[in-house]
């Protein structure tokens, strides 16, 4: 299986898709997307943003998802629909109905996801005049409209393909802005028609999502709308393995995390950081996420300063167990601290690309 370097329009078999505009932007751009899985299998797996403040679009998915069923789903650009209560939830219901009827099929096998402004109701109007129209373009080849039908602020579609012999995965994904821990103001689904074993694939795709999506982080902020999906249509006939599944689900999230970050809002810099040699994985992630969130390092960077001592004191401030006295800091390459002191000399990085590697060894 390789993952392709240009995205295919042709969705999985078993899927059908449109993205149209309705009218929700004022910009006349797309911003209404429908998929809709013809099966033989209608699979599916999700995880949800970890805000308490949640839009009723969540709360409705979270409720369809629980029997691991989905024949269709509904998203919308333009409008959160969160802090809209029980009127805005009403219009969740509304529109998995609609979809319902024109597919013949169960309102209860619709998973709905919205995002834009949060605390403005949406114009259910146009709407739901978009979700007929939206039917009457449905295709299999309608990746980049499905794309682009979902973004935001985004400055470009986020796509990934993987492919091999007689299955596919297609991967869709927004977001440029509160991209942190636990999702982000971010929108994904990911579609397959290969053959999936349902009693551990929740847990593959849970697995993948705390990976990747789960470890990007830049703004610090975590939206009430935050949706990753997963949708297995079966259609190809031909089934993976657990480990060829994870496989999969990896180069599409991971493909997905990075073009998400890359279209960061007002960034200027990409940041990878790699922990290694930490007592957990849960300190590993700690480490690298504090150094992620810390302002004046992130400053230090931004200004290409190659300020090591500012990653030393954003380890200091976790729960992680760490030896304060024997901590290596590599910058782009270069060792600038060794053993917690200084070590090459700082001169030798060069900062001025976009992208910053910092490797953290806490031995």
């Amino acid at each position: 299986m390789t993952l392709k370097s240009e995205y295919s329009q042709s969705l999985p078999k078993g899927f059908r898709g449109s993205g149209v505009s309705a009218g929700l932007k004022s910009s006349g751009a797309k911003d209404l997307a429908l998929i809709v899985n013809d099966g033989p299998d209608n699979f599916a797996s999700a995880v949800f943003t970890t805000n308490q403040v949640v839009a009723a679009p969540v709360i409705w998915s979270r409720q369809v998802l629980k029997d691991n069923q989905v024949s269709a789903v509904l998203l919308n650009s333009g409008g959160a629909n969160a802090a809209t209560g029980a009127d805005g939830f009403a219009d969740t219901h509304k529109s998995a109905e609609e979809v319902a009827s024109l597919f013949s099929i169960s309102s209860s096998d619709v998973a709905i996801c919205s995002t834009g402004l949060i605390g403005v109701r949406l114009d259910m109007e146009k709407l739901l005049a978009g979700v007929k129209s939206a039917h009457s373009a449905m295709s299999t080849d309608s990746t980049e409209d499905l794309a682009r039908a979902i973004m935001t602020t985004d400055s470009k579609p986020k796509i990934a393909t993987y492919e091999s012999s007689g299955v596919s995965f297609t991967g869709i994904a927004k977001g440029a802005g509160m991209l942190a821990p636990s999702l982000a103001t971010m929108l994904s689904v990911v579609m397959t028609d290969a053959k999936v074993d349902k009693a551990v694939a929740d847990e593959i795709f849970a697995k993948v999502c705390e990976k990747t999506f789960n470890r990007i982080d830049s703004d610090g902020c975590t939206s009430t709308n935050d949706t990753v999906l997963f949708l297995s249509s079966a259609a190809s006939g031909v089934e993976l393995s657990n480990e060829q599944l994870e496989q999969a689900l990896f180069a599409v999230a991971g493909s997905l995390s990075k073009q998400l970050i890359a279209d960061a809002e007002g960034h200027s810099k990409i940041i990878s950081i790699t922990t290694i040699n930490a007592k957990s994985e849960r300190d590993a992630v700690e480490v690298g996420r504090a150094c992620a969130r810390n302002n004046l390092l992130k400053c230090a960077l931004g200004g290409e300063d190659p300020n090591w001592g500012r990653v030393l004191a954003a380890i200091g401030t976790t729960n992680a167990v760490i030896d304060p006295l024997n901590i290596d800091v590599d910058l782009n390459g270069v060792k600038v601290c060794k053993s917690s002191s200084p070590g090459e000399d700082r001169a030798k990085v060069v900062m001025t690309g976009e992208l910053i590697e910092i490797l953290i060894d806490l031995r």
